[in-house]
């Protein structure tokens, strides 16, 4: 039946809230306001006080059409599920590539690549003590490592996320191997994920090669390069979840990952790139918290605020580049050591909101995470949590579920108005670039995080095992799984052996031009990252030569 937007006043609404409202006060005397992660009070009703819809056309619309609250395509996910993206890595590369293919035969539709703590830092696995290797991650060096890791992946046809900050030696190993097998670097799909230099300047220092200049520049190259040769690839994944797990609150980690974005967007435009043709490939990751309908209005409301910046601000022509495309990562830092088969609830939780948001992929935790690498079995719950709220509980059946919800749609318009307030903060200290180089966003989570520590001391926010409800139990935690230490031994002499036996002529020649390019203004850095990989140049080596060109990465540490 069509029923036209309710208008106020209705008859008799005044006196039946007028009623409700005494009545409640009399049952919760002296209650204490309720709020929310980012600091917006929960009413405990809402109505058509709140929402009534006059601007529904103008404030949702529909899916696929601007301002594409409630989703980015047609028919989302009743038409396209999102795609499974599980985070793994442990070990060696052949380690690894047992994993990833049990995990795609598992449902995973897609695969992500984590690199061992050494290759993190900017190191090869020989300066290492064999004993640190593989613990957190896969180690990967080589052209020659990656090709193991992917052996029997469809390259060609799969996408992959490679978690890669600056100088993405990774995603050059991987092209690499698509060279090796005949593999159009166009059919090559995926995302850098974790170009977003600011965020590790900000928040991920263990990320953070190179200085904030240098990794502008490499940056800038690297999406230039992938425009250029790879044109189905994400150079760019604007992350808010490093921020957000730093301590930010939704609101504020939505409007510092927007004004990341508008910063690289006007730094690429500088460049001389075309505005539509970067834009269409930018997208973003967040941590998903365990503030379920918070996160789910933050979504919404970071969608329309994009589509708006991205047409009005930065003049994209192109309707697919105002769309928001985001990958969803299940918040580990709400996960606790205390009672952890309970963070299978709270992964759950999480991913429905995630999914109810709309996300484009998403990672599930598994349950062991806040103990240790996860494991193949708790990876496996992880992928089938996510199948079972697809194809169990139905959540694809119906876009944008809960648009219309009097909360929502009030709580989406309070979001977008507190990630606003963080825009214009950012804008009036000269942009992301400025407000991190000087310590501002720092300070603004720094403050945030405090905030939320003081509650949960006080008990005004509770965390079942942690601060509430706790039982005694085993203090004693499960070993982390670990890599075989003779595996990884004998993998360190074989790379110290190809290290030996590769041709020494190609690699200076190659450290040489890799050189020559970062003082360059006319030559692509990432280009000869590519054309080193290709020659045999490590991973650590590669990151050196750029360290000693463009200078060490030392993030700014806030007193």
């Amino acid at each position: 039946m069509n029923q036209a937007a309710v208008q106020l006043p209705l008859p008799g609404f005044e006196q039946a809230s007028g009623q409700w409202r005494s009545d409640y006060s009399r049952q919760v005397a002296g209650e204490k306001p309720v709020r929310n992660r980012s600091g917006i009070e929960v009413q405990p009703l809402y109505s058509p006080r709140d929402w009534a819809g006059e601007r529904y056309l103008d404030d949702l619309g529909f899916p696929g059409q601007y301002p594409f609250t409630r989703g980015i395509y047609p028919s989302m996910h009743r038409g396209r599920t999102w795609t499974q993206r599980q985070l793994i890595g442990l070990g060696t590369p052949q380690d690894y590539n047992v994993r990833v293919r049990r995990i795609i035969d598992a449902g995973a539709t897609a695969i992500s690549l984590l690199p061992c703590c050494s290759g993190f830092r900017g190191i090869d696995c020989d300066e290492v003590d064999p004993v640190l290797l593989g613990t957190c991650g896969t180690v990967v060096n080589t052209t020659d490592h990656m090709d193991a890791a992917l052996d029997g992946v469809p390259l060609g046809t799969i996408s992959t996320a490679m978690n890669d900050p600056s100088p993405f030696t990774l995603l050059a190993f991987t092209l690499g191997v698509a060279r090796r097998r005949s593999i159009d670097w166009r059919s090559i799909t995926g995302t850098s994920n974790q170009s977003d230099y600011i965020s590790h300047f900000i928040a991920n220092h263990q990320f953070y090669r190179l200085s904030l200049p240098g990794s502008r520049r490499v940056l800038l190259d690297h999406i230039e390069f992938c425009r250029r040769a790879l044109p189905n690839w994400n150079p760019l994944s604007v992350v808010g979840q490093h921020m957000q797990q730093a301590g930010a609150t939704p609101a504020e980690t939505m409007g510092f990952t927007l004004s990341s974005a508008i910063q690289y967007a006007q730094d690429c435009i500088e460049r001389g790139m075309d505005v539509d043709d970067v834009l269409r490939r930018f997208t973003f990751f967040f941590d998903i918290s365990i503030s379920f309908f918070e996160e789910i209005a933050k979504f919404r409301a970071g969608r329309r605020i994009w589509a708006r910046i991205a047409r009005e601000r930065l003049g994209a022509k192109d309707p697919a580049c105002w769309r928001f495309k985001f990958h969803g990562q299940t918040s580990g830092v709400d996960l606790t050591q205390q009672q952890p088969l309970n963070n299978i609830a709270r992964v759950s939780v999480q991913a429905m909101a995630g999914i109810l948001s709309g996300l484009q992929s998403m990672h599930t935790d598994a349950y062991d995470e806040a103990i240790a690498c996860p494991s193949e079995e708790t990876a496996r719950i992880a992928v089938a949590t996510q199948n079972i709220l697809r194809d169990e509980a139905q959540l694809c059946a119906v876009i944008d579920p809960l648009g219309g919800s009097y909360y929502v749609e009030r709580l989406t318009d309070q979001m977008e108005a507190e990630i606003e307030a963080v825009i214009a903060r950012i804008d009036a200290a000269g942009g992301m670039y400025k407000a991190a180089e000087v310590g501002l966003v720092q300070t603004m989570i720094g403050e945030s995080a405090l905030a939320f520590q003081e509650q949960l001391e006080t008990g005004e926010r509770k965390i079942v095992g942690v601060n509430c409800y706790q039982v005694e139990e085993d203090p004693t935690i499960p070993p982390a799984e670990r890599p075989d230490p003779a595996a990884m031994e004998r993998h360190v002499e074989r790379f110290k052996a190809f290290k030996r036996e590769r041709s020494q002529d190609a690699v200076a020649r190659a450290l040489d031009a890799l050189a020559r390019a970062a003082n360059s203004e006319r030559e692509n850095v990432f280009e000869k990252v590519v054309e080193a990989a290709e020659a045999g140049v490590t991973h650590g080596e590669m990151v050196g030569c750029l360290r000693r060109e463009l200078g060490f990465g030392h993030p700014l540490i806030i007193a």
